[in-house]
């Protein structure tokens, strides 16, 4: 599998799961609304890898299947950890929702804001990394039942 056919493959993967989010967040938000973001997100990542992986199928058994999966769920996860910091950045209630978390949490009437920042850049670190565990874990499983769903032609 070339550079530019795991460019493809990631590009396509981006653009089905962004469309598929919106329409699970229509559906998992109003229900639970914490929960509901998360759960929308792993639907997403997990059904549009095995469309990507059907679609891609064949590119994928052209040589070894795990090495092909890899590279595509590796850099599917480095669009996926910026694109979740770009998120974070540009949403103003992001900070509240932390702050929020971490006064449940934690005794911070005491805290000086050394502490709020950085126990806020833990925070933010958990996040990133808690997303690119999912894109990575469900990003493999839907790549590998999606190449496996489609058989090679026999020529």
């Amino acid at each position: 599998m070339k550079f530019g056919d795991v460019v493809t493959a990631v590009a396509s993967l981006t653009v089905i799961s962004l469309l598929l989010d919106f329409v699970f967040l229509a559906v998992f938000v109003p229900v639970n609304s914490s929960w509901g973001i998360d759960i929308a997100v792993i639907l997403s990542t997990l059904v549009a890898s095995l469309i990507v992986g059907y679609v891609f199928a064949v590119k994928i058994q052209e040589e070894s299947r795990m090495g092909a999966i890899g590279r595509i769920v590796i850099l599917s996860t480095v669009v996926m950890m910026f694109a979740v910091m770009a998120s974070l950045a540009v949403n103003p209630y992001m900070g509240m929702y932390m702050d929020e978390g971490l006064e449940s949490m934690f005794s911070t009437s005491g805290w000086t804001a050394t502490d709020w920042v950085g126990y806020s850049h833990v925070v933010l670190i958990m996040i990133v990394a808690l997303n690119c565990v999912f894109a990575l874990v469900f990003g493999f499983i839907g790549l590998y039942a999606g190449s496996m769903l489609r058989k090679p032609k026999k020529t």
